[in-house]
């Protein structure tokens, strides 16, 4: 499919095929695939749980609000947007800074530089911090989603979901915050899909505040 074909067919489809797998191949090309999506000083404050086993979904769904989907696709994964991933010291946050300084787009004496910039425009705040884990968690969820269409796998994101229920569930740390539960696999041939809902026009989206 080309760019405007994945968009297009891109939806969050309700009925999962249960006996049509998603490969391990197939989910690692998508997730790395979508890891090129841009993130604020190329943090990646994001991460996921990948949930096949029926019990673990279903350890998921009671907290989903019984959503039948969340047990039925091959895949479900809680997103994880990681409000701390811009601090001194976190190891993607100091990997990061290595990987510049290896390509010569920074000089190690510039770490101090770089850890205040991450601060103050991420970490100022809890408003911030959350802005930052979600914004950019947010780029990788929706790149995800694409890429699994791209390869003809359907997805279903979902923020319908008691926050605080999946984190005790699965003991995810407090620094975590989770902005969509997202399901994987194909659409079940014997259901219908609805008609695409409506979208804003460019006279409707475009606005000025004068």
């Amino acid at each position: 499919m080309d760019f405007r074909q994945v968009i297009e067919n891109r939806r969050a489809v309700n009925f999962f095929d249960t006996e049509k797998d998603v490969s391990e191949d197939q989910l690692r090309q998508i997730l790395e695939t979508a890891a090129r999506a841009p993130s604020s000083f190329n943090l990646q404050p994001w991460s996921l749980m990948v949930l096949r086993d029926k019990e673990e979904k279903l350890r998921l769904q009671k907290h989903a609000w019984d959503q039948p989907k969340v047990s039925e696709a091959p895949v479900t994964m809680i997103i994880l947007a990681d409000m701390d991933g811009w601090q001194a010291g976190h190891r993607f946050v100091e990997k990061n800074f290595d990987s510049l300084v290896e390509t010569g787009m920074m000089s190690e004496g510039q770490r101090d530089w770089f850890h205040n910039a991450c601060k103050n425009l991420y970490g100022a705040s809890m408003e911030r911090q959350m802005a930052f884990a979600c914004k950019n968690t947010g780029f990788f969820a929706m790149a995800l989603m694409l890429a699994a269409k791209d390869l003809g796998i359907d997805t279903h994101p979902m923020d319908g979901f008691d926050i605080d229920g999946v984190k005790k569930e699965f003991n995810i740390p407090e620094n975590y915050w989770i902005p969509l539960l997202l399901s994987a696999g194909y659409f079940r041939s014997d259901k219908t899909m609805l008609p695409p809902k409506w979208r804003k026009s460019f006279d409707e989206m475009v606005v000025r505040f004068d």
